[in-house]
């Protein structure tokens, strides 16, 4: 059986439905679905995708019958319309418009008007009885069709256009006389032809294929692309062709377009939303050269008459199509409409889109009102939206001065003064100041400094650089990668675009969920996890089975993921704790003493600071798992670079300067992610491992016996590779754990566990089980060391990679499930298969990332950790995993 290219709607009789958007597109699915629901359709036909695929795979060719069904389909609309493509008397006109089965607004080509020439524009004039629509059309049709099918310059005939408007004094397009627009048009046919060589198409039938081509090549423009990227739309997916008869919006006083959402998009309100023109066509609504009036006074905000005063029985019909919509759909929809001589026509449904906050209060009053149910509510969610939420937010209204843009590394929005070091960072938030830390890139020893900045600001870095990490990891607004800035630290000012100087001091404003820089102080607002965001992430924990933790070092971010319904700690990291200006001191002392003896005493500084950490965190977190990462960066990191502070570090420790320098030289690594880091560590100095298990246990056994907590604390051992080595940091760890115990008196259980973040540590984990109670699986340095990239240097190529399509989507954001992801799977299989019931976890930044979450629940992990930040988004995802399984 031939295969079928096209499909007919009209007269109440489609031959597609609105489940069919994969062949037909969500415009010509949804065209047939209004027509097959008795809603007033023009008639006409849609060209599936599958021309659209076949087009791109035989090179730029139609399939051999497609000319035919085009044919026997236009034949169709002809017979129901009363009218004949390309008849001098009564000729019918068509748009050719695009429709993908993902919305794409804007992102193609459409043609209105099709099948106007020198000999049907009478007929047209014959039929309306008004030759001013007939060449407004007319002339609408040759710029449309010249600019989008003949690759001619817009501006040239818009150019002839203005210089008519100046000529005749006017500043509308309807000022213009039917004289004016005749005029214009041979005026366009002959710049066409003086400009391209070719003269304008009169056949119809030669219109109606070009603008077919030109549609579907249309789906390979840049704009296209560059949306379909950012919106993860297949290139394969291709675009359908709509061609439907024309109506008219601008025929008169009883004509008018519009566009209407059936809800406020911007803050899901229940009310009739939209704007529509009178006497006009339907890109006169968008296009901005005249202001839209409002369909009604519900906002009162316009002093236009609305629709609903000067077309009241279209009006009318429009709210009783609006409410027969949203029940067939069950979800908000986007409309445009056309009113001909006072009659209705429906050109388009679509779901509309919409911000995170209307897409739950949507969600959440369609539950209310009995359309959908919680499980459908939940899905309609998308988890990526509640980025938008979950940080502050620029205020909309505000004015704003753009002074640079880079990467938007972590959300968020934070006004403040200008700062170039950790310390001055640190010092002014002491103060009360509100600061940006300005670095070329950040490094470990700037932790103190981007805690107390309320945003980072770095010239170089990518997406999953340092800066950009640790701030997603605090919660913090960070603009990374910044080329547009010029960084000096000699005298304490960046150059921005424009030349552009702000100095220390200076107030800018950072927009991490777009990138942009601002010069002075932009106002923000607040998320808030309360009402329909509340009751809908209530809702997403009835159905999701994979448990939600975060990554927190401090009570404060522990304070924050619980707020935000985070269900333990995966991961502590206890190297964020020893920056803190009040014992990185004591850090540098143990690191660079000759002897144990020497370790041993700047260890008993700083034990007390860690159990106090624990403390807090333990509190806050009242008897969640806490999974706690001891030691994992190398000993240089904490060393001091700076003169100044290695003379003060030799005073303290009574030996000069020159054998500290010696020491932090010796201390130096080329290449320290796969260096003297994580378990080596830990083998080779003991006792800051033996000084941290004991922090953590007398932690939990003063809680316990104090407060009566319920506390069962996971000590991590990071970076193992063969099980010896978790065997031997293991044994030491028990046995300082007995000692606290015993000393305590309290009965109190702990895991031991691992975090695997090689690839030998994932192919032998059933070797490693045998000493964890857990794995958590590092999926930042595991996707380091499988592809053998450092996630601080990638991001100058790794974006090359992805816009050439060498990697889908860049591994340090979305977990590689194809390489990465099976080590974790393999390594999961074998860790069970040693260790029935062996607890297993997430803590990389994957863990925040909706599709590495439905990984992780396809692969049966029992939690993921992320930033507290992403916590809803994790559960949101968890919760979609298992309603789409």
């Amino acid at each position: 059986m031939a295969a079928k290219y096209v499909y007919f709607f009209g007269n109440g009789k489609a031959e597609g439905r609105a489940e069919m958007k994969n062949l037909l597109g969500g415009k010509g699915a949804n065209l047939a679905e209004m027509t097959s629901i008795g809603l007033p359709v023009p008639a006409g036909f849609t060209i599936t995708t599958e021309v659209c695929t076949e087009f791109y795979k035989n090179d730029r060719n139609y399939p051999a019958s497609l000319k035919a069904e085009v044919d026997e389909n236009l034949r169709q609309v002809e017979e129901l319309m009363g009218k004949r493509f390309g008849d001098a008397k009564n000729p019918l006109l068509v748009s050719v418009r695009s429709g993908a089965r993902a919305s794409m607004p804007g992102m193609m080509d459409t043609i209105l008007n099709l099948g106007l020439n020198d000999t049907t524009v009478q007929g047209i004039i014959e039929q309306s009885g008004d030759e001013r629509f007939a060449y407004d059309a007319y002339r609408r049709f040759v710029q449309m069709y010249s600019d989008v099918v003949m690759g001619m310059d817009k501006d040239e005939l818009e150019h002839i256009l203005e210089k008519k408007k100046e000529e005749k004094g006017v500043h509308l397009d309807t000022d213009l006389t039917a004289a004016d627009w005749k005029e214009l048009v041979g005026k366009f046919k002959a710049k066409i032809k003086e400009s391209l060589g070719q003269e304008f198409p009169e056949d119809p039938q030669a219109q109606l294929w070009g603008a077919i081509g030109a549609v579907f090549g249309s789906w390979m423009n840049q704009r296209a692309i560059t949306y379909r990227k950012l919106n993860g739309i297949p290139a394969d997916w291709g675009t359908a062709v709509n061609v439907q008869s024309m109506v008219f919006g601008n025929m008169g006083n009883d004509c008018a377009t519009g566009v209407a959402f059936t809800r406020d998009p911007s803050t899901g309100k229940n009310y009739f939303y939209g704007e529509y023109l009178i006497n006009a066509q339907g890109e006169d609504v968008v296009a901005g050269i005249r202001t839209p009036q409002p369909i009604n006074k519900v906002n009162g905000d316009s002093t236009l008459p609305s629709m609903e005063e000067t077309l009241p029985e279209c009006y009318k019909q429009l709210v009783e199509i609006r409410s027969i919509l949203e029940k067939h759909y069950k979800d908000m929809q986007d409309i445009e409409f056309t009113i001909e001589k006072g009659k209705l026509y429906m050109l388009q449904t679509r779901n509309g889109k919409r911000t995170a906050s209307a897409a739950i209060k949507v969600a959440v009053d369609m539950v209310t009102e009995g359309l959908i149910d919680e499980k459908t509510a939940v899905l309609r969610v998308a988890p990526n939206q509640l980025d938008q939420l979950l940080h502050p937010s620029l205020d909309p209204k505000a004015p704003k001065k753009l002074i640079a843009k880079g990467l938007p590394a972590s959300p968020g929005a934070a006004s403040g003064e200008v700062v170039f070091t950790a310390d001055e960072a640190e010092s002014a938030a002491k103060l009360g100041h509100k600061v940006i830390l300005v670095r070329v890139e950040t490094s470990p020893e700037d932790i103190h400094g981007m805690h107390a900045a309320q945003g980072i600001l770095t010239a170089r870095g990518g997406m999953t650089s340092h800066a950009a990490v640790v701030a997603r990891g605090m919660g913090k607004c960070c603009v990374a990668g910044c080329g547009d800035i010029k960084v000096d630290y000699a005298t304490e000012q960046f150059v921005a675009n424009g030349g552009v100087i702000v100095k220390k001091g200076d107030v800018i404003t950072l927009d991490g969920s777009t990138g942009e820089v601002m010069l002075g102080a932009v106002p923000t607002v607040s998320p808030q996890m309360t009402g329909d965001f509340a009751t809908l992430m209530g809702w997403v924990d009835k159905f999701r089975r994979l448990k939600v933790r975060t990554n927190a070092d401090t009570p404060k971010d522990s304070k924050t993921a619980r707020e935000f319904g985070a269900e333990g700690i995966g991961l502590c990291r206890t190297e964020h704790m020893f920056f803190e200006t009040d014992r990185i001191a004591a850090v540098r002392e143990m690191i660079l003493s000759e002897d144990v003896e020497g370790r041993l005493k700047a260890l008993a500084k700083i034990l007390p600071m860690q159990k106090g950490d624990f403390i807090g965190i333990f509190r806050e977190m009242k008897g969640l798992p806490v999974t706690i990462r001891l030691l994992d960066p190398p000993l240089h990191e904490f060393l001091p670079q700076e003169e100044k502070d290695i003379d003060d570090l030799a005073k303290t420790m009574k030996v000069t300067p020159k054998v500290l320098k010696n020491k932090v030289e010796f201390l130096h690594e080329f290449n320290p992610m796969l260096g003297h880091r994580g378990c080596r560590l830990g083998l080779t100095f003991p006792e800051i491992y033996d000084m941290q298990v004991q922090a953590i246990m007398e932690a939990a056994c003063e809680l316990v016996k104090n407060e009566g907590f319920q506390i069962v604390p996971e000590i991590m051992i990071p970076l193992v590779a063969v099980d010896k080595e978790l065997k031997t940091l293991r044994e030491n760890a028990i046995a300082v754990c007995e000692d606290v115990i015993g000393r305590y008196g309290v009965k109190i259980e702990y895991l031991i566990g691992t975090m695997i973040e090689l690839p030998r540590a994932a192919l032998t984990a059933d070797e490693i089980a045998r000493e964890a109670e857990f794995f958590s699986f590092g999926t930042n340095d595991l996707t380091q060391t499988t592809f053998g990239l450092s996630r601080d240097d990638a991001g100058k190529f790794l974006p090359f990679y992805v816009e050439s399509g060498l990697l889908e989507n860049d591994p340090f954001v979305s977990l590689d499930q194809t390489g990465v992801g099976q080590l974790v799977k393999i390594a999961c299989e074998k860790g069970r298969a040693t260790r029935q019931g062996i607890k297993l976890g997430i803590c990389g930044e994957h863990g925040g990332d909706p599709e590495s979450v439905i990984f992780c629940h396809k692969i049966g992990l029992d939690y993921v950790s992320c930033s507290p930040f992403r916590v809803p988004i994790a559960r949101l995802a968890a919760a979609h995993a298992a309603l789409n399984e």
